[in-house]
Order: structure tokens, then sequence, then C-alpha cells
């Protein structure tokens, strides 16, 4: 026993030197073979440790917050090691506003992270590159402009869908009544005020998903069909889990997965699900397909891919690029505007003197008729209202990682091709050289000293250059649309028993920066006309 005794320290020991001696001599070769390469000046950054990187540095519940103080300390472009990738960060609106549209094509591709490859995702509109992803860019944009992207027809689905969440809404309503004369935060305080608390993600995720399922699908769904309330609701749930910390280690450190998270068994499945539905709709429609008549784009795409067969050559037109680009505009579409419309509801009951300038300014300009986009012109607070929760909101803090196509020298700081690219959307909402009040609700940024309305360069939620949001003429008239309809109908006020000072903004960091899980009342705004 002694001798094993004496043993174990000793062999303890040798195996800690052995990993120390490795270590120097890991560092020892990357050294030479950096001095073997011409001087060029990288952008700086923190010193990584081998392997981890500078991964006990980054909280990985806010790490677009790591970030952000990162550029703080080593500026605008800097070298920031997650694992074992180096990645490069590009914070503050001048210097990403630079690299996205002016180096557009160089910082243009897009890093498939490592659960986008496993469900294989590296085809359709989102995590594609090349030939490909140009392709299938510009066939789903032309086409869903062809189907009412920014137009009449789709205003008009947009309209009809408010009806259908209004109704939901109205399952939990209270009831106040309303004049032209006296303002709602008065008239509320003398009268009692009902309604039964919910949540409003789920009527908001079917309604702003069913805009997408009538372009894409040429039909909507009710918000009882399970097969689509299911698909929702995965979509819901991988976009969660993609943001979270576990999942975040698991994209650094693939090899891992076996031993430490079985979340990406999850997302798989989900996805593996959402794909079998997405299937059984595709083959649906093409038994069902007229070519001399498309009912969305998904028509539109069997009948390119029809005419390319006939051909001899389907060159992109094929089954994984349609049931890819389905599935991009599904999670896509549905989750940040759905999310927005959650953050704006949120911050009008936090702030009901915003809110009832918003219902004062859309009775004066709108009355009790219904609101078409054209409106939105005469309606400079409201929209100021929109754009800054989705300033506030910050939906997408990091962007979706980017990677360079050719070596570039930006900003004096040598980057090498194929290197992972961060384009920090946070660090341009929150930029303080652009925004009086970056970490602070107040609509005034987008209005001038006139009360006009205004868009400052700086608003970017939607990114820019090559990789700017192809749907953001679709989310802005989604935005208008429901907000000004549910603020036509109802006042938005915190659960019985707590104030508004007690609303939590604290964000829940997933695939997107949402609102925490909390419930609302809906309080119907009943005119003294439609009581006579």
């Amino acid at each position: 026993m002694d001798v094993l005794g004496s043993f174990l320290p000793l062999s303890s020991s040798s195996v800690l030197g052995s990993a120390l001696v490795l270590l120097v001599a890991y560092a020892a070769w990357s050294s030479a073979s950096r001095s073997s390469e011409p001087r060029r000046e990288e952008p700086p950054g923190p010193r990584p440790l081998p392997l981890l990187g500078n991964l006990l540095q980054l909280d990985l519940h806010k790490p677009h917050r790591t970030l952000l103080e990162m550029s703080k300390k080593y500026g605008p472009v800097f070298t920031f090691r997650m694992g074992p990738n180096t990645v490069v960060v590009l914070a503050g609106y001048k210097t990403v506003k630079e690299a996205l549209v002016e180096y557009a094509e160089e910082f243009g591709e897009r890093e498939p992270i490592q659960t986008a490859k496993e469900v294989k995702l590296s085809h359709g509109v989102l995590w594609n590159n090349g030939d490909s992803w140009k392709e299938m860019r510009r066939f789903t944009l032309s086409n869903l402009r062809d189907f009412g992207m920014g137009k009449k027809a789709c205003e008009d689905k947009i309209l009809e869908e408010c009806q259908h969440l209004l109704d939901v809404f109205k399952n939990f309503r209270g009831d106040f009544i309303s004049s032209t004369y006296v303002p709602v935060s008065k008239l509320m305080m003398s009268v009692p005020v009902s309604g039964e608390a919910f949540n409003t993600q789920q009527p908001l995720n079917y309604a702003v998903s069913n805009i997408i399922c009538s372009l894409v699908f040429g039909s909507r769904f009710r918000y009882d069909d399970p097969a689509f309330t299911a698909r929702v609701e995965r979509t819901s749930r991988s976009i969660q889990l993609l943001g979270g910390p576990s999942m975040q280690l698991y994209n650094m450190f693939p090899w891992l997965g076996h031993w430490f998270y079985s979340g990406s068994r999850e997302l798989r499945s989900l996805a593996m699900a959402n794909r079998k539905q997405a299937t059984e709709l595709i083959q649906g429609l093409k038994e069902t397909l007229d070519p001399q008549s498309s009912r969305g784009l998904v028509d539109a795409f069997l009948i390119r891919q029809q005419q390319q067969e006939d051909s001899g050559d389907v060159g992109h037109f094929h089954s994984t690029n349609l049931l890819m680009t389905v599935s991009n505009l599904f999670s896509a579409g549905t989750e940040t505007t759905s999310t927005t419309l959650r953050w704006a509801l949120l911050l009008m009951a936090k702030y009901p003197h915003v809110q009832e300038k918003v219902q004062d300014e859309l009775r004066q300009v709108i009355g009790g008729r219904q609101v078409q986009v054209e409106d939105r012109k005469n309606l400079p607070f409201t929209n100021a209202v929109i754009h800054e929760t989705q300033r506030l909101g910050d939906i997408i803090p990091m962007s979706l990682p980017h990677r360079t196509s050719r070596d570039v020298t930006f900003r004096g700081y040598f980057i090498k091709k194929g290197t992972i690219v961060y384009p920090l959307l946070t660090s341009v909402l929150h930029d303080e050289s652009e925004w009086e009040k970056p970490t602070s609700f107040h609509p005034q940024h987008f209005l001038d000293k006139d009360g006009k309305f205004v868009k400052p360069d700086a608003f970017m939620p939607f990114s820019a250059g090559r990789r700017v949001c192809l749907g953001e003429s679709l989310a802005r008239m989604e935005l208008f649309l429901f907000f000004v309809t549910l603020l036509q109908h109802f006042c938005f006020r915190p659960p019985p028993g707590v104030s508004e000072d007690q609303l939590d903004l604290t964000p829940q960091v997933g695939g997107t920066l949402s609102p925490a899980p909390h419930k609302l009342r809906a309080v119907a705004i009943i005119s003294t006309t439609e009581l006579n």
C-alpha cells in the first residue's frame, strides 16, 4: 500500500508536468508559426488560453454584453477567441456600417454554427453561401414581392389576421368606457378594470406565423389547428435553445456534446419534426399544383423546378433548397416580429403615459376605422414608439455570424479569409455617440424638434449590406398594422397586484432577446357611441 500510495501522487505530478510541457510547446510552436509569416497587424484582443480561448471571460448568459464591454477596452475592431475559434468583433455604428456596406463582398459570407450544420441548414437563404445562396435569395425576394410583400395584397392579409388576433385577445378582456374628450389614464382611475391576465406570446406567434404561411403556402391556418400550433411551438423552442449557455458551449466544443449536453439532440429532433411536416405540406401542394396559377412561394418554386427539369438542369432548384428556404422563412419570419410585438405591449404596460399618447394620436388621426399602411406618415409618435421598441428590444444583438470571403485589411488590421465575424448590432443600437439615451425607452430618438418622424442612420435592427433581412418591408408592415390595431382596441395593463414599476424588462437570452415570461391584461376600449 505504501508503494502504491507513493506512486499515485508521482503519477499525477507526471501527468500535470506533461500537460504543462505540451502547453509550453504549443505556445512556442504557435509563436514560431506566426513569426515565420509576414508581419501584419491583426486586431487586438484579450490574451487567450490554449483550447479554451477567452471562454472564461465570456458571460454565456449575456455574451453580447461581454463583447460590448470588451469593445470599450480594445476598440471597435478586436479579436476574441470563442474556444478554438478565432472571432473578429465589429462594434459601433460607423464600424459595422463600413464593414457591411462598404466592404460588403469581403464580410458578406455566412458562417454556419455547428447546430446549423447538423440539421443541414447550409441550404436555403439563411446559412447558405455562394451561387446557391444568391439564386435562392433572388428567387425568394422576387416571389415574396410577387405575392404581396410590401404591397396592398399583403396589407389585406395582415389586416385579416388582425381580426383573428383581436378575437383571441377579447377572450381575456376587461372593459372600460372611453370618449374623445376624457384621457384614457384619467378614465381608468375612476372605472373598475377587470380582465384576465394572459401570456401574449402564443397568439402573437400564431398571428405572425400565419402571414408567412399565407405568402409561402398560399393559405393561413386556424389557431386551433394542432399541426400548425405544434410547428409554431417547436420553432419557438428551437430558437430558445439556440442561444442558451449550454448550446453555445456545444457549438464551440461539439466533440464534448455527447458528455455534457442533450440539447443538441432535442434541437435535431425538433428540426426533423418540422422538416417532416413541411415536406408533407409541400407534397400536398405539389399534388394540387396548377402551373397557371401560383398560390404562394412553394408553388412558384415547384413550377420553376419543373421547368428546370424539363431543360435537363435542375441547378439550385432542388428539394433541399426548397425545404430549407421554407424553414428559414417560417422561423426567422415568425420569431423576430412576434418578439418585437411582445416587447411593444410590455413597454406600453410599463409606460402608460406613452401608451396614452399613442392612443390619443390614433383617435385623432384614425378614429374608429381600420388602420391602413398609408396612415403611418400621419402617426409620427406611434411610428417613433415602434422604432424605439425595435432599438431598445435589440432582438438579435450579435447578428448571425458572418465570415470573410477573402483576406482583407480593414481599418488598418489584417483579417484572414474564412475568419468568423460578429457585427455587434447591440453596439449600433446602443451607440452612445448616436443615441441621446441609449439604454432608456425614449421615443423622442425618432422625432425632430417639430415632432415629425425621423429615422437616424444608426437604426439598424435588420442588419445591412448583402445579408440585410430580406423580409424587412414585411416586418415593418406587420409591426405597424398589428401594433396599431391592438392599441386601437385595448389598453394593456399589468396583472392584478402588479404595478408598472414591477414589470421586468430584463431580457431572456436565447436565439433572440425576448421578454422574460410575463402576463398582461388587455382591457377593451369601448367608445360611448358603441353603447348607444
